[in-house]
């Protein structure tokens, strides 16, 4: 994976391609300290935009002038970043991608000028511009035939003093943003390029030599009885495969916890013989993005180092339909033992997430988290920003909850109740996959997925919206596809729990 070089210097001693400053929404202009030294360079050119109404502060607004060597660099770019007051980190990656969009032509070195006037220390400042130019200047279309050649960013300056620990954080978000990147990849593979059995060859492929990983193949999955992921992948001639990575640092934090991560990858979902509609189906590549993010937060993590162990589980396979699809009215016997009524082969992502968490507890997971891209009614209730999330343990749910805002990648709690449950209640078996209330599907989700998460603390999160968009947010993620949701969080979380 190649990696943005980040360092930490002084304004005077690089000369960068661009040098980015953030413009506040006010009356005076928005400008910071440093950027009035670079006016009086320019003979007050960026006052006088200020005061045409060409150089604005609104968040994501950006302006890019040549300076003709007044300055020791090549082009000033600005970036708005709204008002003061609603300053977070989000609109500092907003303004960053910004920047990094309209100077997509020139790549190379960009130098970003931190801000001691705004409601974010400079650790936090670092974090957020590096996570906006890094995701800011993803690229999704590798499979076009006639893409110009562009010069990506290959380093990051930020201006500021020799603060302690600033450079490595900043060099930190890099790498993260980076295996974000590599998760969009994956998301926006087509179908046809990544199946189950390519997706678990990217797994084994990350060149971090912390990790182990292994794939189980179709026989190895009948063998321990997942009746649920082996029915979801038999109609497909590219079999199902239930990979598996593991990371055991040195010396754990804490020797008691392993953390377990599972995640739905069906890497194509026609919807079976429940067929889904045509209109849009292309984007059912994306139903892996979860497992996308549980195997890049994963990598993401060993790379880093953190003393924290931890067992991914993603299950993976295509969503057909054959003479040998799984049917509604089917009853299949999961690897824990419990029967399933299908009732509708397009509720399949909670049927692979049944073997998968079973099988992160037999590996000794402790503490487990699944994501995936569930349900429409999650989009629908949350949108494309948030993922809904559900817990069995409260601790636990907010643990989670503290790292989603910490990341940005966010996540807002739901309820589990009891009385649920009678929502996958089944005449014929221990439960049904789907309902037809049309009441609370996530909620019945999440009660069908409690059935299989097995003793201990567990979360699911259904990340259906932010996980793969079909359209620019209008904030950091522009791109339609993959947004590389999850992988922020898991490293938030890792580091979390082994502080």
């Amino acid at each position: 994976m190649d990696q943005v070089k980040v360092e930490v210097a002084l304004p005077g001693r690089i000369e960068p391609d661009v040098l980015a400053f953030p413009v506040r929404e006010d009356a005076n202009g928005g400008f910071v300290d440093g950027a009035a030294i670079l006016d009086e360079r320019l003979n007050g050119r960026l006052r006088r935009l200020a005061d045409s109404g060409e150089l604005r502060g609104e968040l994501g607004r950006t302006l890019v002038l040549h300076t003709d060597g007044d300055v020791n660099a090549h082009r000033i770019a600005t970036a708005g970043i709204g008002r003061i007051e609603a300053v977070d980190a989000d609109a500092l990656r907003t303004a960053a991608a910004a920047v990094a969009r309209a100077t997509r032509e020139v790549g190379g070195t960009v130098a970003w000028m931190l801000d001691d006037s705004l409601p974010l220390d400079s650790g936090d400042q670092a974090r957020a511009v590096v996570e906006g130019l890094v995701l800011g200047s993803y690229r999704p279309g590798r499979w076009k035939t006639n893409e110009r050649a562009r010069r990506p960013i290959e380093r990051i300056v930020l201006c500021a003093g020799a603060e302690q620990g600033l450079a490595e954080a900043a060099e930190r978000a890099a790498r993260v943003a980076g295996w974000v990147n590599w998760a969009r990849d994956l998301a926006n593979s087509p179908p046809n390029e990544l199946t189950p059995e390519a997706l678990a060859a990217r797994a084994a492929e990350t060149g971090v030599a912390a990790l182990t990983a292994e794939s189980l193949d179709p026989a190895q999955i009948d063998e321990l009885g997942m009746g649920a992921l082996a029915a979801v992948g038999r109609a497909s001639a590219n079999g199902p495969r239930l990979i598996v990575l593991r990371y055991e640092p040195p010396e754990p934090a804490r020797a008691e916890l392993t953390l377990g991560l599972v995640g739905k990858a069906i890497t194509f979902d026609a919807g079976g013989i429940s067929l889904k509609p045509a209109l849009n189906m292309q984007d059912m590549k994306g139903d892996m993005a979860g497992g996308a993010g549980v195997l890049a937060g994963t990598a993401a993590v060993a790379d880093l180092g953190l003393p924290i162990r931890i067992v991914a589980v993603v299950a993976a396979a295509e969503n057909l339909v054959s003479g040998d699809s799984f049917r509604p009215g089917d009853i299949l016997r999961a690897a824990n033992g419990k029967t399933i009524e299908i009732t509708n082969t397009d509720a399949e992502g909670r049927l692979v997430l049944a073997d998968a968490l079973w099988y992160a507890r037999r590996e000794g997971a402790t503490h487990l988290l699944d994501l995936a891209t569930l349900t429409g009614a999650m989009e629908l209730a949350l949108g494309d920003l948030y993922a809904g999330m559900f817990a069995n343990d409260n601790a636990w749910r907010d643990e989670i909850l503290r790292a989603a805002e910490r990341s940005g990648d966010h996540a807002w709690p739901f309820p589990l109740h009891p009385r649920y449950r009678r929502y996958v209640d089944s005449t014929y078996a221990d439960l049904k996959n789907s309902s037809d209330l049309k009441q609370a599907s996530p909620a019945l989700a999440a009660e069908f997925l409690r059935e299989f998460a097995g003793e201990g603390p567990w979360a699911h999160i259904d990340m259906a919206g932010p996980g793969f968009l079909e359209r620019s947010r209008g904030d950091y993620l522009t791109q339609r596809g993959g947004t590389g949701y999850g992988v922020r969080l898991i490293v938030e979380l890792a580091t979390q729990l082994s502080a």
